[in-house]
């Protein structure tokens, strides 16, 4: 403990001694700086202009040979690195009282001018050395996540090293005898330190602004090049006979029901497909397998016939006996129900049977229409089946008999969705049960379906029916990594949103930020407001506008009641409301009493969003302004279907003004517009709102009462 005690104090002592060294430097190197700037007066005052000569005679001795001591301060520049840091190490070590009076009277001595200016000035460099290294590890120590101070100390460093090389180069040339002035001393410093080399030290986590580059996506060739449909239907329509391919009873069938134009998307899928089954159903062109195709058109541009009418004619002259051959995935019932609807009418007096399993029924009658049972087995009585992902998933675990081994086109409507709300397990099911034949090695038969794999000889031998996927939708993703999930065969992708610069056109030149295409009728403006001013809002459009047909959207089933009771409670607009709280019947109703123009206002959730063709909307209003982008795609593509025009609002609070234009802006939309509503407008409608609230008030406790009196029972 005793030595412990001495030891400290001994260090206290020593760092006392070190610190009055520093303070006696420091005081003798203003007063030797006093001192130079009183002889620089002097002389200035003294020497005649005449006399001055030119900064490169100061380098060169009277014989025109360059002086020694020009070598030997190369020899001191290559050396200095090392010099000091054995300055460093010299300077932890305190001084002695005798050594700092030695110099003190050394530097005070005036007997010999010359040896005493030499000395002074090498003392001089020598204390300033010694100075910037003792403050260099005082501030390298305290000071280490400090920028500004590692900026000021690396500036600091640099200077006092050209002093140091200034004050070499002045006691060099004055033992040599030059007799250059006191007044080029600081002229050739600063060309010197002009012509320095820059400092190696380098500063992390500098903040200088450093341009960015951007990275661009490696895409497969499928989706970089892909095949360009025409967006602008009303300038590019193609004759139905001038498509090749199409049987002549379906040129018959479309006629009748008034088709004699398809639109672009049309136009170009329809070959497609058919070209790839032209060779029947076990090969496609050239004798390979065929490609799978992926189509993203806007809403309304006819997505569901494209893929009807091929399938139809291929089923239709290919079968003979019936198997499904055909299986349409839709993420939907009232989705489901409408493409039925289509395939229905193309197949009408073919004898194929289409089928639908959404659930509207129940699952032992879906069971009777799927299968029959025979004194041989299970026979197939579906050719086409339409469902929806949940109840096919229930068919192919618990219905005997139902098989899709004999399965040739897989087409799945809204993909992107399909992908996003985790359906991927249904689609692995459905390949799987496509390909189950592998697993009965003992069947009779005739072709045994295996999963497609590297093509050999040995495979070659043995034909299959492949199984071809089409993939429709007004979004669909971009992505590789979710696309691989679908694990497409050397897929063909046909779009509207260009993806090329300058390929075809201004056109595309126009399109090429834009990652979703909207119909071309299609207007849209948003309403900046507040929450207490939409129901107004709803109503001035109604009322004083006079919109008819107007197709009104919701976030949720509640907010979609609500608003409901609130316009009925106000009058004077005839309202209907479209959710899940109907049954199936009362939305089949309301859907139809809406597109015959007995409703004027059908307020919805998102359920009509998704690829409905709901026929006579003049308007879309975004009561509730969507979160993601492909909602609100799919909102305001329920208006202006089939190139004609119609309008679609938004009324959007104002803390979601900014995001909501930045999401469309990212998306590539920017001819939205801003449409403001004045609050004196409003005026007329706030003594009838306020009544309408009461109303309400009272409606929804009769409902909360009755629900009680349900749950009590």
């Amino acid at each position: 403990m005793a030595l412990f005690c001495i030891r400290r104090y001994g260090e206290e002592d020593e760092h006392k001694e070190e610190a009055e060294a520093e303070g006696r430097a420091r005081v003798l190197l203003e007063r030797l700086q006093r001192q130079a700037r009183a002889r620089q007066q002097k002389k200035q005052r003294e020497a005649p202009p005449q006399g001055r000569e030119g900064p490169g005679d100061a380098e060169l001795s009277p014989g025109g040979e360059p002086p020694e001591g020009k070598g030997k301060r190369k020899r001191e520049s290559e050396e200095q690195p090392s010099a000091r840091r054995q300055k460093k190490l010299k300077t932890k070590q305190p001084r002695s009282s005798s050594e700092e009076r030695a110099g003190t009277e050394e530097a005070a001595d005036g007997s010999s001018p010359t040896k005493k200016k030499a000395h002074r000035r090498k003392s001089k460099a020598q204390q300033e050395g010694t100075e910037a290294d003792s403050e260099e590890d005082i501030k390298q120590q305290g000071n280490r996540n400090n920028f500004k101070k590692k900026s000021d100390k690396r500036r600091k460093t640099d200077e006092e090293t050209q002093g140091d090389e200034t004050g070499k180069k002045e006691s060099s040339e004055e033992g040599e005898g030059n007799k250059t002035t006191e007044e080029e001393l600081p002229l050739a410093a600063s060309g010197e330190g002009a012509n320095c080399a820059p400092s190696s030290m380098m500063i992390l986590g500098d903040y200088e602004a450093k341009p960015v580059q951007k990275v661009q996506p490696f895409l497969p060739q499928w989706l970089a090049e892909p095949r360009r449909v025409q967006k602008r239907i009303r300038d590019h329509l193609c004759p139905v006979t001038d498509v090749p391919g199409i049987h002549p009873r379906l040129l018959r069938k479309l006629q009748i029901n008034g088709i004699d134009s398809f639109f672009p998307v049309q136009a170009e899928v329809i070959p497609a497909i058919l070209q790839s089954a032209a060779r029947g159903y076990l090969l496609a062109r050239g004798g390979y397998r065929p490609k799978d195709i992926c189509v993203s058109a806007p809403t309304g541009s006819g997505k569901t016939l494209s893929f009807v009418i091929p399938i139809v004619q291929q089923v239709l002259l290919d079968r003979v006996v019936c198997h499904v051959r055909a299986l349409v995935v839709l993420p939907t019932k009232e989705l489901a129900q409408q493409v039925s609807k289509v395939f229905n009418v193309y197949t009408d007096g073919t004898g194929l049977k289409v089928v639908l399993i959404t659930g509207q029924k129940s699952f032992a009658k879906e069971q009777e229409m799927l299968v029959q049972k025979k004194v041989t087995g299970y026979c197939s009585l579906a050719d086409i089946v339409v469902a929806t992902p949940g109840r096919l998933t229930d068919h192919i675990n618990q219905t005997p008999g139902f098989s899709l081994t004999q399965l040739r086109f897989l087409i799945v409507d809204e993909a992107d969705r399909m992908i996003d709300d985790m359906h991927q397990n249904c689609l692995n099911q459905i390949v799987k049960a496509a390909f189950q034949g592998e697993n009965h090695s003992g069947s009779n038969m005739l072709f045994q379906r295996t999963k497609p794999g590297p093509l050999t000889a040995a495979s070659s031998c043995s034909p299959q029916i492949p199984l071809q996927k089409l993939l429709f939708s007004a979004t669909l993703t971009q992505d590789p990594e979710k696309l691989q999930q679908l694990d497409l065969f050397q897929p063909r992708l046909f779009t509207s949103v260009y993806s090329e610069k300058n390929r075809d056109g201004p056109e595309a030149e126009q399109d090429t930020n834009k990652k979703y295409t909207l119909p071309e009728g299609l207007s849209q403006c948003y309403v900046p407001c507040d929450l207490n001013s939409k129901p107004l809002l709803l109503l001035y459009f109604m009322l004083k506008m006079k919109f008819t047909r107007v197709l009104c959207f919701t976030n949720s089933r509640e907010a979609s009641h609500r608003l409901f009771l609130l316009v009925q409670a106000f009058g004077g607009v005839t309202v209907a409301e479209f959710s899940s709280r109907l049954t199936p019947n009362e939305r089949k109703r309301t859907m139809k009493e809406f597109e015959q123009g007995k409703i004027q206002l059908l307020i919805s959730t998102d359920a009509t969003a998704r690829g409905i063709d709901v026929k006579g909307v003049n308007y879309v209003i975004n009561y509730d302004a969507p979160q993601f982008i492909r909602t609100y795609i799919h909102r305001v593509g329920r208006t202006a279907r089939a190139g004609e025009a119609g309008v679609a609002f938004s009324l959007v609070l104002r803390i979601q003004e900014r995001r909501f234009l930045r999401m469309l802006r990212d998306a590539g939309i920017q001819d939205i517009k801003k449409h403001p509503v004045k609050g004196n407008s409003l005026k007329p409608l706030v003594q009838q709102y306020e009544g309408a609230l009461c109303k309400l008030e009272k409606t929804v406790k009769v409902i909360e009462m009755g629900k009680k009196t349900n749950c009590a029972n």
